[in-house]
């Protein structure tokens, strides 16, 4: 989509720190790290929310998943990490474009909100 911030980021229109690439997925530092490790795990197929997952899409996000444990090994999270989806504006969503919080690096609360 040609107003959406991560589709251009794919594009290269924007930069970022890209920490890992593959055919369906995209990760780069978060230019806001609510920790010491932050990762934006991204598919490069554009989905709006994982609300607007469909039969016909859910391999991008399955790749995603499956591309965070290895991202986490390589960024040193051995301990432990949080993932995040944030769905809608009320859940705290930013960028219309599917995306996964993966932080971690130091001891997370329990709390959520």
């Amino acid at each position: 989509m040609s107003d959406c911030l991560f589709c251009k980021i794919l594009a290269g229109e924007i930069p970022s720190a890209k920490v890992f690439e593959n055919d369906a997925v995209y990760a780069f530092r978060d230019i806001n790290p609510q920790a010491p490790v932050h990762v934006l795990v991204i598919p490069k197929t554009h989905i709006p929310s994982l609300d607007a997952l469909t039969a016909e899409n859910q391999e991008s996000a399955t790749a995603c998943l499956l591309a965070i444990p290895g991202i986490a090994k390589a960024e040193g999270l051995e301990t432990g990490y949080r993932v995040i989806s944030n769905v809608g504006e009320d859940g705290g969503q930013t960028v219309k474009h599917l995306h996964f919080h993966l932080i971690g690096g130091k001891k997370l609360g329990e709390k959520m909100a």
